[in-house]
Protein backbone atom coordinates (compact mmCIF):
# COMPACT_ATOMS: atom_id res chain seq x y z
CA UNK A 1 0.00 0.00 0.00
CA UNK A 2 1.38 3.42 -0.95
CA UNK A 3 1.67 6.26 1.54
CA UNK A 4 -1.14 8.06 -0.32
CA UNK A 5 -3.41 5.06 -0.01
CA UNK A 6 -2.49 4.77 3.67
CA UNK A 7 -3.38 8.44 4.25
CA UNK A 8 -6.72 7.96 2.49
CA UNK A 9 -7.51 4.92 4.62
CA UNK A 10 -6.50 6.84 7.78
CA UNK A 11 -8.88 9.63 6.86
CA UNK A 12 -11.65 7.15 6.07
CA UNK A 13 -11.41 5.20 9.33
CA UNK A 14 -12.16 7.28 12.40
CA UNK A 15 -10.24 6.28 15.56
CA UNK A 16 -13.44 5.19 17.26
CA UNK A 17 -14.22 2.83 14.39
CA UNK A 18 -10.77 1.32 13.91
CA UNK A 19 -10.40 -2.43 14.21
CA UNK A 20 -7.29 -4.50 14.85
CA UNK A 21 -7.19 -5.20 11.12
CA UNK A 22 -7.12 -1.44 10.43
CA UNK A 23 -4.23 -0.96 12.85
CA UNK A 24 -2.30 -3.82 11.27
CA UNK A 25 -2.79 -2.33 7.81
CA UNK A 26 -1.39 0.98 9.01
CA UNK A 27 1.58 -0.69 10.67
CA UNK A 28 2.30 -2.60 7.48
CA UNK A 29 2.21 0.66 5.52
CA UNK A 30 4.65 2.24 7.98
CA UNK A 31 7.13 -0.64 7.84
CA UNK A 32 10.58 0.31 6.57
CA UNK A 33 13.20 -2.35 5.72
CA UNK A 34 16.01 0.02 6.72
CA UNK A 35 14.54 0.46 10.20
CA UNK A 36 14.14 -3.31 10.49
CA UNK A 37 17.80 -3.84 9.59
CA UNK A 38 18.93 -1.42 12.31
CA UNK A 39 16.59 -2.89 14.91
CA UNK A 40 17.71 -6.44 14.20
CA UNK A 41 21.22 -5.49 15.24
CA UNK A 42 19.78 -4.81 18.71
CA UNK A 43 17.66 -7.95 18.86
CA UNK A 44 14.38 -6.25 17.89
CA UNK A 45 12.15 -7.27 15.01
CA UNK A 46 9.84 -4.33 14.32
CA UNK A 47 10.21 -2.16 11.22
CA UNK A 48 8.27 0.95 12.22
CA UNK A 49 9.70 4.33 13.17
CA UNK A 50 8.78 4.76 16.83
CA UNK A 51 7.64 8.36 16.39
CA UNK A 52 5.17 7.25 13.72
CA UNK A 53 4.11 4.31 15.88
CA UNK A 54 3.45 6.64 18.81
CA UNK A 55 1.36 8.88 16.56
CA UNK A 56 -0.79 5.92 15.59
CA UNK A 57 -1.16 4.88 19.23
CA UNK A 58 -2.12 8.43 20.22
CA UNK A 59 -4.99 8.37 17.73
CA UNK A 60 -6.47 5.24 19.30
CA UNK A 61 -5.50 5.94 22.92
CA UNK A 62 -9.17 5.92 23.84
CA UNK A 63 -9.56 2.33 22.62
CA UNK A 64 -7.82 0.23 25.31
CA UNK A 65 -10.11 -2.68 24.45
CA UNK A 66 -8.01 -3.18 21.30
CA UNK A 67 -4.86 -3.83 23.33
CA UNK A 68 -5.40 -7.54 24.11
CA UNK A 69 -6.28 -8.22 20.47
CA UNK A 70 -3.20 -6.37 19.23
CA UNK A 71 -1.04 -8.24 21.72
CA UNK A 72 -2.50 -11.56 20.58
CA UNK A 73 -1.24 -10.97 17.02
CA UNK A 74 2.30 -11.68 18.24
CA UNK A 75 3.59 -8.85 16.05
CA UNK A 76 6.12 -6.68 17.90
CA UNK A 77 4.95 -3.38 16.42
CA UNK A 78 1.35 -4.24 17.27
CA UNK A 79 2.42 -5.15 20.80
CA UNK A 80 4.15 -1.79 21.21
CA UNK A 81 0.90 -0.08 20.20
CA UNK A 82 -0.98 -2.33 22.63
CA UNK A 83 1.28 -1.21 25.46
CA UNK A 84 0.82 2.47 24.64
CA UNK A 85 -2.98 2.31 24.56
CA UNK A 86 -3.34 0.10 27.66
CA UNK A 87 -4.50 1.30 31.06
CA UNK A 88 -1.96 -0.08 33.56
CA UNK A 89 -4.31 -0.14 36.53
CA UNK A 90 -6.61 -2.59 34.74
CA UNK A 91 -3.92 -5.32 34.68
CA UNK A 92 -3.86 -8.04 37.30
CA UNK A 93 -0.64 -9.76 38.31
CA UNK A 94 -1.30 -12.88 36.24
CA UNK A 95 -1.80 -10.94 33.01
CA UNK A 96 1.34 -8.86 33.58
CA UNK A 97 3.35 -12.02 34.20
CA UNK A 98 1.96 -13.69 31.09
CA UNK A 99 2.65 -10.68 28.88
CA UNK A 100 6.19 -10.34 30.17
CA UNK A 101 7.00 -13.99 29.54
CA UNK A 102 5.59 -13.76 26.01
CA UNK A 103 7.02 -10.32 25.27
CA UNK A 104 9.78 -11.44 22.95
CA UNK A 105 11.83 -8.52 21.71
CA UNK A 106 13.84 -6.22 24.02
CA UNK A 107 11.83 -3.13 23.06
CA UNK A 108 8.51 -4.80 23.88
CA UNK A 109 9.98 -6.06 27.15
CA UNK A 110 11.33 -2.62 28.12
CA UNK A 111 8.13 -0.75 27.26
CA UNK A 112 5.99 -3.29 29.10
CA UNK A 113 8.04 -2.88 32.27
CA UNK A 114 8.32 0.90 32.07
CA UNK A 115 4.88 1.86 30.77
CA UNK A 116 2.65 -0.76 32.37
CA UNK A 117 4.27 -2.80 35.16
CA UNK A 118 5.73 0.20 36.99
CA UNK A 119 2.34 1.95 36.92
CA UNK A 120 0.16 -1.07 37.60
CA UNK A 121 0.13 -1.31 41.38
CA UNK A 122 1.77 -4.75 41.22
CA UNK A 123 5.36 -3.60 40.69
CA UNK A 124 6.80 -4.57 44.07
CA UNK A 125 5.04 -7.93 44.17
CA UNK A 126 6.32 -8.76 40.69
CA UNK A 127 9.80 -7.43 41.45
CA UNK A 128 10.12 -10.00 44.20
CA UNK A 129 8.60 -12.77 42.09
CA UNK A 130 10.76 -12.10 39.03
CA UNK A 131 14.03 -11.29 40.75
CA UNK A 132 15.16 -14.93 41.07
CA UNK A 133 13.28 -16.34 38.09
CA UNK A 134 15.27 -19.00 36.18
CA UNK A 135 14.45 -17.23 32.89
CA UNK A 136 17.12 -14.50 32.61
CA UNK A 137 14.81 -12.24 30.61
CA UNK A 138 12.17 -12.42 33.33
CA UNK A 139 14.85 -11.93 36.00
CA UNK A 140 16.07 -8.85 34.15
CA UNK A 141 12.63 -7.30 34.68
CA UNK A 142 13.02 -7.94 38.41
CA UNK A 143 16.35 -6.14 38.36
CA UNK A 144 14.87 -3.26 36.32
CA UNK A 145 12.21 -2.81 38.99
CA UNK A 146 14.93 -2.98 41.64
CA UNK A 147 16.80 -0.13 39.92
CA UNK A 148 13.59 1.88 40.10
CA UNK A 149 13.34 1.23 43.84
CA UNK A 150 16.98 2.20 44.42
CA UNK A 151 16.20 5.59 42.92
CA UNK A 152 12.70 6.25 44.25
CA UNK A 153 11.99 3.99 47.24
CA UNK A 154 15.28 2.68 48.67
CA UNK A 155 14.04 2.16 52.23
CA UNK A 156 13.93 -1.54 53.00
CA UNK A 157 16.34 -2.58 50.26
CA UNK A 158 19.45 -4.47 51.36
CA UNK A 159 21.98 -2.65 49.17
CA UNK A 160 25.07 -4.56 50.42
CA UNK A 161 23.33 -7.83 49.59
CA UNK A 162 22.41 -6.55 46.12
CA UNK A 163 26.05 -5.63 45.57
CA UNK A 164 27.06 -9.13 46.71
CA UNK A 165 24.79 -10.63 44.05
CA UNK A 166 26.06 -8.29 41.37
CA UNK A 167 29.68 -8.95 42.26
CA UNK A 168 29.13 -12.71 42.17
CA UNK A 169 26.86 -13.03 39.11
CA UNK A 170 26.98 -10.04 36.75
CA UNK A 171 30.11 -10.92 34.79
CA UNK A 172 28.70 -14.25 33.62
CA UNK A 173 25.02 -13.29 33.33
CA UNK A 174 23.26 -13.42 29.91
CA UNK A 175 23.28 -10.10 28.09
CA UNK A 176 19.86 -8.68 29.01
CA UNK A 177 20.20 -9.75 32.63
CA UNK A 178 23.72 -8.36 32.72
CA UNK A 179 22.51 -4.99 31.44
CA UNK A 180 19.81 -4.86 34.13
CA UNK A 181 22.23 -5.81 36.91
CA UNK A 182 24.70 -3.22 35.65
CA UNK A 183 21.96 -0.60 35.79
CA UNK A 184 21.26 -1.47 39.41
CA UNK A 185 24.98 -1.30 40.20
CA UNK A 186 25.22 2.17 38.68
CA UNK A 187 22.12 3.43 40.46
CA UNK A 188 23.39 2.23 43.82
CA UNK A 189 26.66 4.07 43.22
CA UNK A 190 24.85 7.21 42.10
CA UNK A 191 22.18 7.32 44.80
CA UNK A 192 23.95 5.97 47.90
CA UNK A 193 27.14 7.75 48.93
CA UNK A 194 27.84 5.11 51.58
CA UNK A 195 27.95 2.30 49.00
CA UNK A 196 29.53 4.35 46.21
CA UNK A 197 33.13 3.27 46.75
CA UNK A 198 32.17 -0.39 46.71
CA UNK A 199 29.98 0.02 43.61
CA UNK A 200 32.86 1.71 41.81
CA UNK A 201 35.26 -1.02 42.87
CA UNK A 202 32.93 -3.78 41.66
CA UNK A 203 32.46 -2.07 38.32
CA UNK A 204 36.19 -1.58 37.86
CA UNK A 205 37.05 -5.14 38.84
CA UNK A 206 34.42 -6.80 36.65
CA UNK A 207 34.91 -4.45 33.69
CA UNK A 208 31.43 -5.12 32.32
CA UNK A 209 30.69 -2.77 29.36
CA UNK A 210 34.06 -1.07 29.75
CA UNK A 211 34.59 -1.11 25.99
CA UNK A 212 30.99 -0.51 24.96
CA UNK A 213 30.93 1.92 22.01
CA UNK A 214 29.37 5.15 23.24
CA UNK A 215 28.32 7.98 20.87
CA UNK A 216 29.72 11.47 21.50
CA UNK A 217 27.88 13.46 24.18
CA UNK A 218 26.41 10.26 25.66
CA UNK A 219 27.36 8.73 29.00
CA UNK A 220 29.05 5.35 28.90
CA UNK A 221 27.07 2.43 30.41
CA UNK A 222 30.33 1.28 32.06
CA UNK A 223 29.30 1.68 35.71
CA UNK A 224 32.36 3.55 37.08
CA UNK A 225 32.14 6.17 34.31
CA UNK A 226 28.35 6.38 34.61
CA UNK A 227 28.48 6.82 38.39
CA UNK A 228 31.25 9.42 38.27
CA UNK A 229 29.51 11.46 35.58
CA UNK A 230 26.12 11.52 37.29
CA UNK A 231 27.65 12.42 40.67
CA UNK A 232 29.66 15.19 39.00
CA UNK A 233 26.51 16.62 37.42
CA UNK A 234 24.63 16.57 40.71
CA UNK A 235 27.45 18.21 42.60
CA UNK A 236 27.74 20.85 39.90
CA UNK A 237 24.00 21.53 40.02
CA UNK A 238 24.19 21.80 43.81
CA UNK A 239 26.96 24.41 43.64
CA UNK A 240 24.97 26.50 41.16
CA UNK A 241 21.90 26.70 43.41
Amino acid sequence: MSSGESAERKAAVAPGAMTVADVMVELEALADPKILAVNRRHGDDHAVNLTRLRELAKRIKGRPELAPQLWATGDSAARLVAILISRPRTFDRERLDAWLRAGGSPKVHDWLVNYIVKKSGHAEELRLAWFDDPDPVVASAGWALTSERVVKYPDGLDLPRLLDRIEDQMARAPERLQWAMNHTLAQIGIEDAGERARALAIGERLGVLRDYPTPPNCTSPYAPVWIAEMVRRREGAGRRR
